[in-house]
């Protein structure tokens, strides 16, 4: 099983940058990198819900679970 991080898509659709939404959301530029390439572990739900209001765009638009 895999869950696939579809951040970059959804900051393409809102034409926003890494940095850009760094700043909105108020977390490190290393760590939402990190989120972006999905290398991350785990993502608190708040952090998840701040993506989601400036990305105006729900959980499931940015997380994908994929079976393999």
């Amino acid at each position: 099983m895999a869950i696939i991080v579809n951040l970059d898509v959804m900051m393409a659709k809102r034409k926003m940058s890494l940095n850009e939404l760094s700043e909105k959301v108020d977390i490190t530029l290393s760590n939402l990198s990190i989120l972006k390439t999905g290398k991350a572990k785990a993502i608190r739900f708040s952090t998840l819900e701040a993506i989601c209001k400036v990305l105006d765009c729900q959980p499931g638009d940015i997380l994908e679970f994929v079976e393999g």
